[in-house]
């Protein structure tokens, strides 16, 4: 975290280097800020169905609102172009009626760096684990692959090395890519993600609308026990709101962000409970972490797995690049200027390494999921937003219900971190219900 009281320019440099666009191009843009979670809503709605993640939905967007009203409010009043999301919690903290939180405004923003550095570092561990688990089935089926994508029979699978021996394999790969510093460059790699992950998720969906079995042997209602992981899965897949100042930023009218925002996410909500639904209903209780273990073991769907995961390799560094813009610039302003680009290079590299150290610890991937989701994506989703609300507008008047729904908000943020990260953990430690990873072929024996 940077601890300077103002924001170096360094620091919002990826923000700008975007460029002003359209508001049907930051609508594109926000629809695919979350495209890789998408694979592992199915196993999340087995737990506690499409309308608790519908009404995750809508909390989950009421309070990006709520973060964009507060950025405007504070432009407005500080006469400024911009304040990112750490700027924004800070002065709300310097207009709360607490001296407390006045004197120590500036750790709003550490806070919110913090929870930024974990959240997208938690989006990393779960590409590590994605890659090595679909790399792995294609590979392991390799010798019984068929051009037969509607085949019952049992698929044996040969065994190869552990999972977690593939997430090493991808590590000096994705510290190559990582080094790459220049957002337009990367830019050209996320467009190569977004193409290869649009043609997955219409396979995708192609195969699951497919004779889809009988519902009814599906259980109505999942154990409560569930919900804490349901939690976590959920609030991760919707947390895109580190990335909601910086379009509203770019938008040529910003005055019309509000309306993309909700359309953009309206659209993203629509795909998530509709691709989590139908394949659940398509897989049952065979449904794994990501949906893409369960396709079947012909040469087509094989090619779906390995698609998908060359977007997500390359999301990987997209991900990568808004921690590494907080952490880096900290360590590179304590070096001479001739060792700049060495420590630069070295303190991405030991980041990459720890998020597959943190993936090789955790392998079960709806498990990092659910822990990194309930660990920071719910402090910046649902958390600190309505507080934030509270600490900006209560000296210029809120109305009590206002201040009732920012507060049970927030509650609902504060338990669903504290249980649903205890659970995340005790399932580690003791797991109930680990998943067996088999073929989805042998599901329809």
């Amino acid at each position: 975290m940077v601890p300077d009281p103002d924001p170096p320019v360094k620091r919002q440099h990826w923000h700008r280097t975007l460029g002003a666009a359209s508001g049907s191009e930051k609508c594109r843009h926000l629809v695919l800020i979350l495209p890789a979670c998408l694979l592992f809503l199915p196993a999340n709605l087995s737990q506690m169905g499409p309308l608790s993640l519908l009404v995750m939905g809508l909390v989950a967007v009421h309070c990006m609102g709520i973060l964009v009203k507060c950025a405007h409010h504070f432009c407005h009043r500080l006469n400024k172009p911009f304040v990112d999301y750490g700027d924004t919690v800070m002065y709300g903290l310097e207009a709360s009626p607490s001296s407390w939180l006045r004197n120590h405004a500036h750790w709003g923003r550490h806070i919110v760096d913090f929870f930024l550095i974990v959240t997208q570092l938690g989006f990393c561990c779960v590409y590590f684990v994605f890659l090595a688990d679909n790399f792995k089935q294609v590979i392991e089926a390799a010798n019984v692959t068929t051009n037969n994508c509607h085949s019952n029979e049992t698929v044996i699978l040969t065994p190869t090395m552990d999972s977690r021996l593939y997430m090493l394999t991808f590590l000096p790969f994705l510290v190559l890519l990582v080094f790459i510093r220049n957002l337009r460059v990367l830019s050209i790699f996320s467009l190569l993600a977004n193409i290869s992950m649009l043609v997955s998720l219409v396979m995708i969906y192609q195969f699951i609308v497919q004779e889809i079995p009988d519902p009814t042997h599906l259980p109505l209602v999942a154990s409560w026990k569930t919900y804490p992981l349901f939690f976590g899965t959920a609030i991760f897949a919707f947390e895109g709101i580190g990335m909601v100042l910086p379009l509203e930023n770019k938008m040529k009218d910003p005055r019309k962000f509000s309306l993309i925002l909700y359309v953009g996410m309206a659209i993203v909500t629509a795909l998530y409970i509709s691709l989590g639904s139908l394949g659940y209903l398509q897989f049952g209780a065979n449904i794994q972490g990501s949906i893409t273990l369960n396709l079947p073991n012909c040469w087509l769907y094989q090619s779906v797995k390995l698609l998908y995961s060359i977007g997500i390799f390359f999301t990987y560094a997209l991900q990568f690049y808004v921690p590494a813009e907080i952490i880096v610039p900290f360590f590179v302003a304590r070096v001479p200027e001739h060792c700049e680009l060495l420590i630069d290079l070295s303190v991405r590299t030991m980041l990459v390494c720890l998020t597959c150290i943190l993936a090789i610890l955790i392998p079960r991937l709806d498990l990092v999921i659910s822990l990194v989701g309930s660990v920071s994506s719910s402090a910046l989703a649902l958390i600190i937003p309505p507080l934030l609300e509270i600490a900006t507008y209560y000296s210029e008047g809120m109305s009590p219900l206002t201040i009732i729904k920012d507060a049970l908000i927030s509650i609902l943020g504060f338990v669903g971190f504290v249980v649903g990260t205890c659970v995340a953990i005790y399932e580690l430690i003791q797991p109930s219900n680990a998943p067996i990873f088999i073929n989805s072929t042998s599901a329809f024996a």
